[in-house]
């Protein structure tokens, strides 16, 4: 594929990729209001959340594999298709059952497009040109991410809309990213006897899910300490030990443990645990807190998260720009660990009368931190396996994200909720109403408090307990970010390989020896050689 051709399909990649992202952050506005129309309980709340999650994390690995095995392209737009299914089933829910499944359908849908784009990518992309198109990625991943808030809460707040269409706005961009995929990816399919794993398949999704539910749930369905966390934990661990038995037996294993013998991937796997914690963990509540203790609209809510996006979407841009022109990859690495740690420690000083303009150079520290580091870290993964394992390789890497988000962002849920009725109840004592502590405490598990609906003495001691605890939730990411720091300064870097996946694989197979080669990645400041360009010097 040709320049043209590699941005035409990119336009549809950039689209799955997209919707992929908004499915799992439109509803958080929009939750309270979904919620109290179908008038479904506290525990419905939570699930709606947690079963996409759920579905796309546990299902990351598996389509990963099938990329292996199968035509990349198929697979993709067939990943598209459940999404679609699901959000239109979504949309139309007029209980909280079938909204659920729903989100299931969804999440599966969305575990492909966040697996397969990035395969796709690798495929038909060499690691030397990938850093600037990764850069792109990582800003449409920032701005689905952060943005997903403010279009549910814009959607929710339009008469004529409602939160229906946080459901429907996704379907015309995946039928676009379908057709487009149709008409420009062009992609071989490698056919090779074919095995599947469907037993390390089923114990892989049913470890994590069973561990999934424990931290989703934990401190709010149950306590922490108790015999449902003694039982999910104890079924998770040892359908995981399962797993890894089968896995390390059998010819086509859906994670090939081998994998981790690469000390770049057990490194950048790590790392995107770590940041999922931090960034997932930290930020899925910033919107709580612009709402609650700030008192804003789900919509002025939204826009506030702007300065986030615009330092993401800027530093993963230009340092993918940057990685391309001199091949050079692991200082924007560790930088962007150093600066997301940064971020992460200055909003631990945030409070309910913290100045907008200060709360927005905090946000953007964050987001250039994260921009430089999160999409940095799979093209090294991917720079550094075999062209046949590149499918694996970046979805345990997306798997692992994806569940130190999940992870993050339920353990920091559950200390945010007995922060806040703790600072509520001290702040109820000290205006003599101990009393209602009970009846404002509401506010910590899970729901955002209807603030319009509060007296003024009762209001500012709500916006104070909320400034507190999401404050408090910085302070315990930041060490999570320091650890993937530690991660990532021992990575050791490597000249970015030239040709794509495909290239590599035909390479690896003795089928074109030689063909597709170019310039080394050394010369620093050379333009990459396009692989149609002609051969240059055969590199072993």
């Amino acid at each position: 594929m040709n320049q043209r051709q590699i941005l035409q399909a990119m336009s549809g990649l950039m689209a799955g990729m997209f919707v992929a992202i908004l499915a799992g952050t439109v509803v958080s506005n929009a939750l309270p209001t979904i919620i109290a129309d179908l008038g479904a309980s506290q525990s419905s709340y939570t699930w709606v959340v947690t079963a996409e999650l759920l579905a796309m994390t546990a299902t990351v690995p598996l389509w990963g594999k099938l990329s292996d095995l199968f035509n990349k392209k198929l697979l993709l737009q067939l990943s598209l298709l459940m999404f679609v299914i699901g959000s239109l089933l979504a949309g139309f829910s007029h209980d909280t059952t079938l909204l659920i499944f729903s989100r299931v359908v969804q999440g599966i849908g969305a575990g492909g497009l966040t697996a397969l784009a990035q395969v796709v990518m690798a495929a038909i992309i060499p690691p030397r040109e990938l850093g600037k198109y990764s850069g792109i990625f990582g800003a449409v991943f920032a701005v689905g991410t952060v943005a997903g808030p403010l279009i549910g809460g814009v959607l929710v707040d339009t008469d004529w809309l409602g939160w229906r269409w946080c459901f429907f706005i996704g379907v015309p961009f995946a039928l676009l990213a379908i057709f487009l995929l149709q008409r420009t990816l062009k992609l071989p399919t490698v056919k090779r006897e074919v095995k599947i794993d469907w037993l390390g398949a089923f114990l892989i999704v049913a470890a994590v899910c069973a561990l999934l539910i424990w931290v989703s749930l934990a401190g709010n369905q149950f306590d922490w300490a108790s015999w449902q966390t003694a039982a999910l934990v104890a079924g998770g661990v040892v359908l995981l030990a399962l797993a890894v038995l089968v896995e390390a037996r059998t010819a086509e294993p859906v994670i090939p443990l081998d994998i981790f013998r690469n000390r770049t991937v057990t490194l950048t796997t790590v790392a995107s645990l770590l940041v999922g914690v931090a960034m997932f963990g930290g930020t899925v509540f910033l919107s709580q807190y612009f709402q609650v203790s700030l008192g804003k609209s789900p919509t002025i809510a939204g826009l506030m998260s702007l300065p986030m996006i615009l330092g993401l979407l800027v530093s993963s841009t230009v340092a993918g720009q940057l990685i391309s022109r001199t091949g050079k990859w692991k200082g924007y690495l560790v930088a962007g660990a150093v600066i997301m740690t940064a971020g992460l420690a200055l909003l631990s000083l945030i409070d309910a009368d913290t100045h907008f303009g200060l709360l927005s150079l905090y946000m953007a520290v964050l987001g250039i931190g994260v921009g430089m580091l999160m999409q940095n870290l799979v093209l090294a993964a991917q720079n550094d396996v075999p062209a046949a394992e590149l499918g694996a390789a970046t979805s345990v890497l997306s798997f692992f994200r994806s569940m130190g988000g999940t992870i993050g962002t339920s353990v920091l849920g559950a200390i945010l909720a007995n922060r806040v009725a703790t600072e509520m109840t001290k702040g109820l004592e000290k205006a003599g109403a101990a009393g209602a502590a009970e009846g404002g405490s509401g506010g910590g598990h899970g729901a955002v408090p209807d603030m319009s609906t509060l007296p003024a003495p009762m209001r500012e001691i709500v916006e104070h307990a909320y400034g507190v605890a999401t404050a408090d939730l910085f302070l315990v990411a930041t060490p999570f970010a320091l650890l993937a720091l530690v991660a990532v300064v021992f990575i050791k870097e490597k000249p970015l390989k030239t040709t794509s996946g495909m290239e590599r694989l035909a390479e690896e197979a003795g089928e074109a020896p030689g063909a597709g080669i170019s310039v080394p990645a050394q010369r620093s400041g050379d333009a990459p050689s396009k692989a149609d360009s002609g051969p240059a010097s055969p590199v072993a």
